[in-house]
């Protein structure tokens, strides 16, 4: 079997941006592989679990941030809400297990500038809301023409690891990011976290207008019922600085 590529595989580039990520609520969609394809940043390739394609509506707290060993005023602690995708890439014997990103929702217009400028990511700035009460209800909204949208879901019980061949690992361990750039190419950073416990969710709702946030394909698939929702506690990361692939 071919083995998981970890970070630990290559060496080090600089850091670009260490924060916690906390209460990451991921909500899941199954789709049909055909609307991710076009997608798929050059060099990489779909990555299924069990013979399907996920999509993941992720709302998380960002806190603590600093930007090449710098405390930004007024932009270390904020939401994040991010419609991502699986990919991965072959190098040697092994793969690297990454994630792709349809869009991303932030509340300051600095970082989305950065984000867009530096990584050619789908960044827009919305004014946004959270509540997380765990147990009990997480959710995470944005201010979009003219209503609040949201993501949301109920905790219930004790966090626990997840099994290594579970969905929950499937959906968290995934330790690139990959972008594709303006001119066809791809950029590939290295996201460095422990492993994260994570709460089993009830009642998953995602409420908004998919086709004009996301785009009509995934209208059909993101308006029907998750296919699953967990709560991830998070961690510390590093972010590190982006390659382009050759």
């Amino acid at each position: 079997m071919d083995r998981i590529a970890s970070t630990a595989d290559v060496a080090p580039a600089r850091v670009f941006l260490t924060a916690e990520w906390r209460h990451l609520l991921m909500v899941n969609f199954v789709v049909d592989p055909r609307v991710l394809e076009p997608l798929v940043p050059a060099g990489t390739e779909l990555d299924l679990w069990e013979g399907r394609a996920y999509v993941s509506v992720v709302g998380f707290r960002f806190l603590n941030t600093w930007v090449c060993g710098i405390p930004v005023p007024f932009h270390q602690n904020f939401d994040e809400v991010n419609l991502r995708y699986y990919v991965c890439r072959r190098v040697g014997d092994g793969w690297r297990k990454g994630v792709a990103f349809v869009k991303e929702i932030v509340p300051r217009r600095a970082i989305a500038f950065v984000a867009r400028r530096l990584y050619n990511e789908n960044y827009v700035c919305l004014p946004m809301r959270s509540s997380i009460n765990v147990p009990g209800l997480v959710g995470y909204g944005w201010w979009h023409q003219g209503a609040w949208e949201g993501v949301s879901a109920f905790v219930t019980g004790q966090s626990y690891r997840p099994d290594t061949s579970s969905e929950e690992t499937f959906i968290t361990e995934h330790y690139w990011g990959y972008a594709r750039q303006r001119d066809g190419s791809t950029v590939e950073y290295a996201v460095e976290h422990e492993p994260w416990r994570v709460w089993r969710c009830e009642t998953p709702a995602l409420a908004c207008q998919v086709a004009q946030l996301y785009g009509d394909d995934f209208g059909p698939f993101l308006a029907t019922s998750p296919s699953s929702a967990f709560v991830a506690d998070g961690s510390a990361v590093v972010v590190r600085k982006g390659v382009r692939l050759r």
